[in-house]
């Protein structure tokens, strides 16, 4: 076992070293597998894309407990390995500090389930259609990786181990592309289709309110003190009530407004609904044209606004957008045949998910975060015990010296 997973380390090492990677962005489950991302061809010297090598375990050292099955799909294992490895990824990149919150826990772990499971069935599916791997693509990778490595006495030693897992792993890559590809094909929607659509989400196609505003804003530093705040209140309410009474508002702006719309008389041109503060969304949707609303407390300061337009919502002529309609109609049709081909798959496929598995890999998950946090808490309770013993020993000390 120690042999199996000492050389596989010094394999991964070797790729991270001949691809550039850093070696301290090596990686291993909880189950020893180690992974790495490994640039696939270059375009102008940079990786056009990446591709996840796996090292795994020989099947020597896979016969033993901690090797668990996750789950059967057609026959085809999947490890609690892989199941622990990518749920371990998505914790990584989607949460803060990669710790998942408890509620959604669950959710991620049927997720995990669901990416593996599915891509079982997507590689035999490509196998049905008779997709091949793109090969040019792994010559390419391969051509790059002896350009830059090819001198290297550790590549001439494992180059085929190297390549081998590289064109597995590229292979598997290519045909999930080809076959998603292929399951999400559908034919261009008909005119009729493209209209019926239209005419069925007429919020896709509507352009929202328009408010033509003007504003007199009375500038006041985020940290002033709250004195300097209440008097731009005051100033403000001062000038709302000359507004109010018939002054005339652009004047008013030019006079007080420290807005750059002052010289133009506060004019804020034309906004669209719902991009304003929610409290002043409302505030203004109660106003008619003409009216302005009462002090209002920003980031800036006190301002006021008038409504000097409203633009009610305008469903665009069909003519205008049907190229929209129509994609936005195949894109919706090419999820929905994305959809019926996983749940085709899947209601011809036998898959067998060995619950113990999923539970096992949960409880050591959170039993790892529990045991983290406690040895966290222990070393501190500890360090502060050490340090409350020296102040106390210090005080010892210092209150004999003066008492001798």
């Amino acid at each position: 076992m120690y042999f199996a997973q000492h050389f596989t380390r010094r394999y991964l090492l070797l790729v991270l070293l001949c691809l550039g990677v850093s070696v301290h962005s090596l990686s291993a489950s909880a189950d020893g597998e180690l992974r790495a991302d490994v640039p696939a061809a270059t375009k102008g010297g940079e990786a056009a894309d990446r591709v996840s090598v796996t090292a795994t375990p020989d099947p020597a050292a896979m016969a033993t407990p901690t090797a668990q099955v996750f789950a059967m799909v057609n026959g085809q294992l999947i490890t609690s390995q892989e199941f622990n490895a990518r749920y371990a990824k998505v914790i990584r990149d989607r949460f803060f500090h990669g710790r998942v919150p408890d509620d959604q826990a669950e959710i991620v772990r049927k997720e995990v389930a669901d990416f593996l499971i599915d891509n079982v069935l997507l590689i035999e599916e490509a196998g049905r259609l008779g997709l091949k791997p793109d090969q040019a693509r792994f010559e390419q990778t391969a051509a790059a990786m002896e350009a830059r490595y090819g001198t290297l006495p550790e590549w001439q030693k494992e180059r085929e181990q190297v390549l081998s897992q590289v064109k597995e792993q590229l292979g598997r890559q290519s045909l999930l592309e080809q076959v998603k590809k292929v399951l999400r094909d559908v034919p261009p929607p008909t005119p009729a289709e493209v209209r019926a659509y239209y005419q069925q989400n007429p919020q896709l196609f509507t352009e929202p309110e328009k408010l033509r505003l003007s504003i007199i804003l009375l500038g006041v530093d985020p940290g002033a003190p709250k004195a300097e705040w209440d008097k731009a209140r005051e100033d403000a309410q001062g000038i709302y009530l000359r507004a109010k009474g018939g002054s005339d508002f652009a004047e008013l702006a030019r006079q007080y407004s420290a807005d750059s719309s002052a010289a133009s008389g506060g004019d804020l041109g034309y906004v669209h609904g719902g991009v304003l503060p929610e409290k002043l969304q409302d505030n203004i949707g109660k106003l008619q044209v003409g009216e302005v609303t009462e002090p209002f407390t920003g980031l800036q300061g006190i301002a006021l606004y008038r409504v000097d337009e409203r633009v009610v919502p305008v469903l665009r002529e069909f003519a205008d957008v049907e190229q929209r309609a129509q994609g936005l109609l195949k894109r919706d049709q090419e999820e929905q045949a994305w959809k019926n081909a996983i749940a085709r798959l899947r209601g011809n496929a036998k898959i067998e998910i060995l619950a113990s598995a999923v539970n096992d890999s949960a409880k050591q998950d959170d039993s790892a975060k529990q045991d983290d946090s406690a040895k966290q808490d222990d070393s501190k309770k500890k360090s502060s015990k050490k340090k409350n013993s020296k102040k106390k020993n210090s005080k010892k000390k210092s209150s004999g010296k003066v008492s001798g």
